[in-house]
């Protein structure tokens, strides 16, 4: 077991004292959007042994399959997608190809893999998932009377279904409405939540979204997405050509180990509209929960896909023995509360505290956990060893 020192983003829309606090430190006023554990090169975990300065986590575990995030929502992420395997080979060879430097603001594909995600909310957390269904969207466009979405409320009408959706957004995203058309649908909306109406809080979501986000095509492009709201302790499981947008909270993101985004509004960063809508023709609509298994008497598992699991294990002084945390592989570990100590099979100990992060092998066997804390574990399912390369 070794602990580790892990690297930050400073996104803009990060908290600037959700993630310190959360790893017992003061911020500096900057945003920080996420930690990330892990051996992704963009972003590689540094492990502590005590004999030397910290040494790159790739020296002891290679590459790893997955990754853990801390992610920090004070404001909207942008609307985005991630690629599924066929497309996330296509865009990178091609982007190597091309000599697109890897720190080219406008390089999307950072490597081969594809990058299904799965949240799991340590505050209450806010995302948009997935389409509406058709008629839920013709219900939230009618009521607006705008020159705009009585164009949009047409063409579904016209060509209804997913397919029909996707053609919506890709018609927004190519000739977007300009910001003052914008701004009125908005003002609609606010009418509309006056009046004490709203639709699954489509409405009250565009507003939310404009204050930061002014004029941008995005704002309308929500009104076509679920908002979903994650209680601390739920999960839900984003698969490749999921669109999405998380808009506030806190969470654990565990993934195959990449960093492909498309991105298509509300962002100051590089947009892609026709190479999300490629993306979004592979994916699907449906918002997925997850739902845990238990694992022992203090362990929940969510395991929605053969890339990589996460166990939540909790432990109090009623269990003196400790609890078992599931796994004997290569393992991630994060401190999401309180204080604990965590043995391996040959009784060697680490102390662990809010925010702090290990690693642990193969070598290290069974674990356990004895305090009152909680201790979030990503891991790959057993027999999905190497499953990573041969995804490309």
């Amino acid at each position: 077991m070794l602990p580790l020192e892990c690297p930050t983003q400073s996104y803009d829309w990060g908290s600037t004292d959700a993630i310190p606090g959360f790893q017992r430190r003061g911020g500096d006023g900057r945003p920080v959007a996420e930690v990330w554990l892990g051996t992704h090169p963009l972003g590689t975990a540094r492990y502590v042994d005590g004999s030397a300065e910290p040494r790159p986590l790739t020296e002891v575990a290679g590459h790893l399959d997955f990754m853990l995030k801390v992610l920090a929502a004070e404001r909207p992420l942008s609307i985005q997608v991630h690629p599924n395997a066929t497309r996330a080979r296509a865009g990178y060879a091609a982007e190597e190809a091309a000599g697109v430097p890897m720190d080219a603001p406008h390089r999307v594909f950072k490597d081969p893999y594809p990058k299904p995600e799965m949240v799991y909310a340590l505050s209450t957390f806010d995302s948009l998932v997935g389409f509406r269904p058709t008629a839920e969207i013709l219900r939230v466009l009618m009521p607006l009377q705008h020159p705009t979405t009585t164009a949009l409320v047409k063409q579904l009408r016209s060509n209804p279904g997913f397919a029909g959706i996707v053609r919506l957004v890709e018609g927004l995203l190519a000739d977007p409405p300009g910001p003052e058309e914008v701004g009125e649908i908005v003002e609609g909306c606010r009418r509309a939540l006056a009046e004490g109406i709203d639709i699954k809080r489509a409405y009250a979501t565009a507003v939310e979204i404009e204050k930061h986000h002014p004029g941008d095509v995005g704002v309308v492009i929500s009104l076509l997405l679920n908002r979903l709201t994650l209680q601390p302790g739920e999960a839900a499981y984003l698969g490749a050509g999921i669109i999405h947008a998380h808009l506030s909270g806190m969470c654990l993101e565990v993934m195959v180990s990449s960093d492909n985004v498309l991105r298509a509004g509300l962002t100051s960063k590089h947009v892609d509209p026709v190479g999300l809508v490629l993306c979004l023709e592979e994916g699907m609509s449906r918002v997925a929960r997850v739902t845990p298994q238990l694992h022992g008497t203090s362990t929940d598992v969510f395991s929605p896909t053969r890339e990589f699991a996460l166990s939540v294990t909790q432990s109090s002084q009623a269990d003196p023995a400790g609890a078992v945390l599931p796994a004997t592989g290569p393992r991630l570990l994060v401190c999401t509360g309180g204080e604990v100590a965590l043995f391996n099979e040959r009784d060697e100990m680490l102390h662990l505290r809010r925010g702090d992060a290990a690693y642990a092998d193969a070598g290290d066997g069974e674990l356990r956990i004895i305090g009152t804390g909680e201790v979030a574990q990503a891991y790959a399912p057993e027999g999905a060893a190497g499953r990573l390369d041969d995804l490309i």
